[in-house]
């Protein structure tokens, strides 16, 4: 029976597909596995049974990877399972960016109980002109799912789409129109574009990556949307851009003090993945992938640890959780042999400081030695 902890609620339609080996609940204690949102684990003390965590989204800046990494314990996401939800507020900051729309929408409040509101309107709507997005050109910085779904939207609405991306998956390549041009730079995209949107990871390389400095490099009225990460922008450099003329329009999901309130800014609260179909496919992919570790020992879609996935035709499967160093499988090799256990099947695969191997027998295995060696920092065994 594999105990499943929930620190957020997680859709049904997810939660519904674990079986009856399964228990699931908010008041589980010593879990084998963890479903969670937003809710922070920063503080949390996972317990000694904890093997997995899956983050029903994208970004897992809630969780304290470096520490599940020294305990052994998998932690999942979600990517691409809410990039549509996301893809489609992303072209609706488009428009809003550029027709001025919010502001027509709070101005015609203000006329609320006035006589002739017709023809008020009429007279004053010109204030509220802006550009077709037709024609214009878009820059994408960074073409994951999210990104890539951005850019086929935007070519199928008439935009030049510029994309950035030095690290783009062969999966994302292939998804994508071949009308998307290939920027070679971001000063490209800071140069060429008028409208810029960001699809990037936050890392140490990305933080403010809009800056005083890039945004000097960009278009006078030049539109930003940032529904990536809040911290990929300093916002202080833009509200100095938008002051001076510089940008039009900053439109953002990430909302801080500095920015509420602020002449040309948008503020959202954190739509971008606020649907119904989001969270159920978030729900979905996270428990299938929580299944797919414990049953099976394969890893997807984690951030600390390597992708294997071995289909399962052997009895027994061991499933080493280990420091990336030499002569490891060296060492299991010697193990297993010394007690004449034939390996079937051996699977090793390396991210960083850490390496995970799966080992397929017809043998019992005692885990004891294997978690003796140096290195070691978990042993499962699978039946």
């Amino acid at each position: 029976m594999y105990k499943i902890k929930l620190m957020n609620k997680i859709s049904k339609v997810g939660t519904d597909l674990f079986g009856q080996q399964y228990q699931i609940g908010e008041e589980i204690e010593n879990e084998d596995g963890i479903l969670v949102r937003s809710a922070s684990l920063h503080d949390y003390q996972f317990p000694s049974t904890l093997l997995a965590i899956a983050r029903a989204g994208a970004g897992v800046n809630n969780i304290p990877i470096d520490q599940c990494s020294e305990q052994g314990i998998v932690v999942f996401n979600t990517p691409g399972a809410n990039a549509n939800a996301v893809k489609e507020l992303v072209i609706c900051a488009l428009f809003l960016s550029s027709r001025q729309i919010v502001e027509g929408i709070d101005w015609v409040k203000t006329l609320k109980g006035q006589e002739g509101v017709g023809k008020l309107v009429e007279k004053g709507k010109s204030q509220f002109v802006g550009p077709e997005i037709d024609g214009k050109k878009l820059g994408i910085i960074g073409l994951g799912a999210i990104g890539v779904h951005v850019a086929n939207a935007a070519i199928k609405l008439g935009m030049e789409v510029y994309g950035y991306d030095p690290y783009i998956s062969v999966d994302a390549a292939w998804g994508m129109s071949k009308w998307v041009k290939n920027a070679q730079n971001m000063d490209t995209i800071f140069s060429e574009c008028d409208y810029i949107t960001l699809h990037a990871p936050s890392t140490p390389e990305t933080k403010a990556m809009i800056n005083q400095e890039s945004i000097a490099k960009m278009k006078d009225g030049v539109r930003i949307i940032n529904f990536a990460r809040a911290d990929l922008v300093d916002s202080q450099a833009v509200l100095e851009g938008i002051q001076k003329g510089k940008i039009k329009k900053y439109i953002t999901d990430f909302a801080t003090e500095d920015i509420i309130d602020q002449k040309d800014v948008i503020v959202m609260p954190h739509l971008g993945a606020s649907t119904p179909e989001s969270e159920d496919n978030c729900a979905i992919m996270a428990v299938k992938e929580m299944q797919d570790y414990l049953e099976n020992g394969n890893i997807t879609h984690s951030v600390n640890l390597p992708s294997v996935h071995e289909p399962r035709t052997i009895k027994y499967r061991i499933c080493l959780i280990h420091k990336n160093v030499p002569n490891m499988l060296a060492q299991f090799a010697t193990l297993f042999a010394n007690k004449h256990i034939n390996i079937e099947n051996m699977v090793n695969k390396a991210k960083g400081e850490y390496a995970y191997t799966m080992i397929d027998t017809q043998d019992v295995v005692d885990c004891g030695e294997l978690k003796n060696l140096d290195h070691v920092i978990q042993v499962r065994v699978i039946e």
